[in-house]
């Protein structure tokens, strides 16, 4: 194999990804138009969060039945579908006049992006040469974190410019129609290919994706390959998703999808600039150019990432982050009792919160700096109530750049594994009759709890303090660390056809890695075996790690 992809594969991994581009994008836009909208139009704590939760449940339905269809069309009119869906939905948000439209627009945004993560990951998984497939996969993650850190900028432009949320919306549509204009170009999945009889197309395909520089009988090894698995298949429909088989990776990826949203991380995301103001950046555009901070590390990070995925493997990376994470949480939940304090937001009047970062996070009070008390918004007392938080002394500007720092630790050690590693092995573990449904299930409980841990952030912050929430991630991810060290195997450089090995017969699956990794590079030498030698030797591994 050669030392890099051909620039087929490169063309066709950057058409793909635009998709993980306005996943990204939209996620961090919202950030920075929900502190202008909230003003606005006086929005509440619960309002707030069903705005960002708009897109959520439509990511869950988009992402649940995109597998299905992802099947029965394929994986290129998925794309095609996902792009014209986004732009409407971009449309309707820019133009919106009202709170339920603006919803109406998030959740047609959201269909959109729940079908591009679902089909993205695989996608590119199934195009990619095996050598590299860590790595291109990764590509979509850095796209994410890349529409991320163009949705701050954008942001931070527009955040004194009047109507400048409906612009941060409106641009969304433009790389939408790229792709549209990029998809004339991208070929189907070989794989799909394969299961509908098209074995000639199917050859050419891999033929481009493998380059000149590689043997045809390299390419013929591979279709054979495939041919092999798709024959011993029967999986084809969500039934078939309970036998052992294909229910230990669907666990593995459901968990790694769960313990994504669960750890807190979009909440960084969503409320980066909500969060940057509790914590004492004073104005909304000094809170969104850290946002922009944070953004740059979560994609710098992701880089670092895709540089080492294929060397180091998934499994280790995902033990690095999880660790990682768990003291960043646990320290920006430290600086926020330097800032706000151990107080739950739920006191009878305004007047009871004596730091600013408490009061401000009550919907109904602001602080006075000149009198250094909390009034309700509507008090005539007080000329300079605001819910801007200037630290005022030693201990105030301590906890302010704590969590800041801390913040931006947690998002790169993010970034290096439970970011992309979930998409990546999702991508991988499933058998081909299977991947597409397996994967959308997958990708829904990525969005389900997406959409719990965003229209409940606001509200835990309130009753068990942010330390408490932020702590509570911590505790969620110590879980996930344990599940991770027992549960998830290393795939690092086995063919798709190859890893759902590691999950037959019993026991625990990390640990046939080396008996599968031997398997896999044994039948790559032998090329096209018979299927009956394929059979006796697939007996032999099972009995092996029996």
């Amino acid at each position: 194999m050669a030392a890099r992809p051909p620039r087929f594969v490169f063309f066709v991994v950057f058409c793909i990804t635009i998709g993980g581009l306005l996943f990204g994008y939209d996620t961090g836009v919202i950030s920075g138009a929900l502190v202008v909208i909230k003003d606005e139009w006086d929005l509440n704590s619960t309002q707030q969060e069903f705005i960002v939760g708009g897109t959520t449940l439509g990511a869950i339905v988009g992402g649940l039945f995109s597998g299905y269809f992802a099947d029965r069309w394929g994986r290129r009119t998925i794309t095609f579908l996902s792009s014209v869906v986004f732009i409407l939905g971009a449309l309707i948000m820019a133009f919106s006049k009202h709170y339920s439209v603006l919803i109406g627009g998030r959740v047609v945004v959201g269909l959109a992006v729940g079908a591009a993560s679902m089909v993205v990951p695989i996608y590119i998984g199934e195009l990619a040469p095996k050598e590299f497939r860590g790595r291109l996969v990764t590509l979509n993650v850095l796209a994410i974190t890349g529409g991320q850190l163009i949705a701050y900028l954008v942001s931070w432009g527009l955040a004194d410019v009047h109507d400048g949320w409906r612009w941060m919306f409106a641009i969304s549509a433009f790389p939408a129609a790229i792709q549209l204009c990029c998809l004339p170009w991208l070929p189907e999945s070989p794989r799909v290919l394969i299961q509908r009889g098209q074995d000639e197309r199917a050859h050419t395909i891999l033929q481009r994706i493998y380059g000149n520089k590689v043997p045809e009988s390299t390419v013929d090894d591979e279709l054979e390959s495939m041919r092999r698995s798709m024959r011993t298949e029967t999986a084809a429909s969500y039934r078939d998703l309970l036998r052992t088989v294909n229910f230990k990776p669907l666990i593995v990826a459901c968990m790694l999808q769960l313990m994504q949203q669960f750890s807190g991380f979009n909440t960084a995301m969503y409320y980066s600039a909500t969060i940057l103001k509790m914590a004492g950046f004073s104005s909304t555009k000094s809170a969104t150019q850290f946002s922009i901070a944070i953004a740059a590390t979560n994609m710098l990070m992701t880089i670092v990432a895709i540089s080492i995925i294929d060397r180091f493997g998934r499994r280790k990376l995902l033990l690095i982050s999880f660790t990682g994470m768990i003291i960043g949480l646990a320290l920006l939940g430290i600086a926020f009792i330097f800032i706000v304090g151990l107080v739950k937001i739920t006191k009878d009047s305004c007047g009871e919160y004596i730091k600013c970062g408490a009061c401000a996070l009550d919907d109904r009070c602001n602080w006075s700096p000149g009198s250094m008390v909390c009034a309700p918004k509507s008090s005539t007392l007080y000329t300079d109530l605001t819910d801007n938080c200037e630290p005022v002394n030693g201990r105030d500007k301590a906890g302010t750049w704590l969590a800041l720092a801390s913040l931006i630790f947690y998002v790169a050690l993010y970034a290096v594994g439970l970011g992309n590693v979930p998409w990546l092995v999702q991508s991988e573990i499933f058998a081909q009759g299977i991947r597409s449904r397996a994967g959308s299930i997958a990708t829904a409980t990525n969005w389900v709890s997406n959409f719990i841990v965003s229209v409940t952030f606001l509200t835990m912050t309130l009753h068990i303090t942010a330390s408490g929430t932020f702590w509570l991630y911590a505790g969620i991810l110590l879980l996930g660390l344990v599940f991770v060290f027992f549960m998830v195997p290393e795939t690092k450089g086995l063919k798709l056809e190859d890893v759902q090995k590691l999950f037959a017969g019993t026991g625990l699956p990390y640990r046939r890695r080396a008996v599968s990794r031997k398997n896999s590079q044994s039948s790559s030498v032998v090329g096209t075996r018979s299927t009956s030698g394929e059979i006796a030797n697939t007996q032999l591994l099972r009995g092996s790690q029996e």
